[in-house]
């Protein structure tokens, strides 16, 4: 069975268009499938997925104990509600934190302006890191944007000011609130890998435990913490651009991994 529960558009800081990411699972035989842009649910505007279910998703920036931790949820209201509220907190704090990597790159001699990253982002609904990266390649200061995450906006970088958002308990708490089921996404990536373990006992719901980057060693790792905790499994590409993610949308599974998971949000 071929899903993808993880993928971003332009609406945060993914490149395609919410039509043409809906374009591209229809050709990779996606029929099942959730948008989970960034602190916003804007992807879902509108969009017309005929032929295909389509599951509200979001994806949550949330800071614990000095990690990034991200945070999916499903199956969400996308009307005006206490998750909506929480989002655009959230996306608040994107835009002061750009503004501080502006000032610092300026203090530190690197030309740029806000516009240059707005350019970037689609008209800035919800910045974040990449778009400044972006800018910073176009106007010239570094060659790509692994050259931008690697020095000017890593930590000790002219433009690194650390994410502030709000907690993964919060997250979770606000998701579960809206009807949604909270799922911690590419656990591979984890600094502290205890930080599952907190989280399995504090209202996390799901697991993804199928990622691009996840070994085989690490799915199966998942697989038993997601059996010992009692989460549902998710997958999903983490689709930005083609560029970035060679092997394009969707994941296949094996239904039977992902039946709890389709029936909590069905």
């Amino acid at each position: 069975m071929t899903v993808d529960f993880h993928s971003h558009t332009n609406a945060s800081d993914g490149t395609l268009e919410p039509a043409q990411l809906v374009a591209s699972m229809r050709k990779r035989g996606v029929t099942i499938f959730s948008i989970t842009d960034h602190d916003t649910l804007r992807a879902y505007d509108g969009l017309n997925v005929e032929g295909a279910k389509l599951i509200p998703g979001i994806e949550i920036n949330t800071t614990w104990r000095g990690s990034d931790v991200h945070i999916l949820g499903y199956g969400l209201p996308l009307g005006p509600s206490e998750l909506s509220d929480t989002l655009e907190r959230n996306r608040e704090h994107r835009r002061t934190r750009v503004d501080t990597m502006i000032r610092q790159l300026n203090a530190a001699g690197y030309a740029l302006t806000l516009d240059d990253v707005l350019t970037q982002s689609g008209g800035g609904h919800a910045m974040g890191r990449p778009h400044v990266a972006k800018a910073l390649v176009r106007a010239g200061h570094v060659k790509d944007v692994s050259a931008a995450f690697g020095s000017l906006l890593a930590r000790g970088g002219a433009g690194y000011v650390p994410s502030l958002h709000i907690t993964p308990q919060e997250a979770i708490g606000v998701i579960a609130r809206s009807g949604g089921v909270p799922v911690l996404a590419h656990p591979g990536r984890l600094k502290d890998a205890t930080i599952l373990d907190d989280l399995a006992q504090q209202g996390l719901v799901g697991l993804e435990v199928f990622y691009p980057t996840h070994s085989t060693n690490q799915v199966a790792h998942y697989r038993a913490k997601a059996a010992q905790y009692g989460l549902v499994m998710t997958g999903g590409s983490d689709f930005h651009d083609a560029r970035w993610n060679s092997a394009g949308v969707g994941m296949d599974v094996n239904e039977g991994d992902i039946r709890p998971f389709l029936e909590l949000v069905a």
